[in-house]
């Protein structure tokens, strides 16, 4: 098995030949040490591959009875394409009814940043983020709205700058048209 060191050197030729192959000189001054910069900045961005995004769930309270929507809204997020490697960035707002557990609000927040730090899609993303409060919470129902702004759409490709790609995934009593009413107007009350 390879060290960490031998893996390094390697990530540090192919990010020089990356730099060689847009035109530029990997040994000039400004980029001399962006492939360690690149690698450090990676370790951060993936992250989320290194996490149990059920352990951060792992701490849960009574709920006392509560029965009623919870509501954490425009968590903020950044992300990365798995298609072209370009960030997406936006908010994300999750909604549960407990039946007999809560969690602290901070960790649905580290949930999200769990799935938002590997290489992503939206949907993908939507969709781990509302299973697993459901798979440890075992709350009445859940739903996940995630609103972002894609660069591989906006600064290449089509470039349409502005847009939003909106998705959701909901269960258990969500499934109700009412409850998805309660969501969205909650969704949409300012502070």
């Amino acid at each position: 098995m390879e060290t960490l060191s031998a893996v390094a050197q390697d990530l540090r030729g192919a990010i020089k030949s990356l730099i060689q192959f847009v035109g530029e000189d990997p040994d000039r001054e400004g980029l001399k040490d962006t492939p360690d910069r690149l690698i450090r900045a990676w370790e951060f961005l993936f992250g989320g591959y290194k996490q149990d995004p059920e352990k951060v769930l792992g701490k849960t309270f009574d709920a006392d009875g509560y029965s009623e929507m919870v509501m954490l809204k425009d968590i903020g997020f950044y992300s990365t394409c798995e298609h072209h490697l370009l960030p997406f960035f936006g908010t994300v707002t999750i909604a549960y009814i407990p039946q007999e557990r809560v969690v602290g609000v901070s960790k649905l927040a580290r949930l999200v940043d769990v799935y938002a730090r590997r290489m992503q899609i939206q949907e993908r993303m939507t969709a781990q983020i509302s299973s697993t409060i459901k798979k440890v919470l075992k709350p009445m129902g859940v739903m996940v709205v995630v609103e972002a702004q894609h660069l591989c759409m906006t600064s290449r490709g089509v470039q349409k700058k502005d847009t939003l790609m909106v998705t959701s995934d909901f269960k258990g009593v969500f499934m109700n048209e009412a409850v998805r009413s309660e969501f969205f107007s909650l969704k949409g009350k300012s502070s």
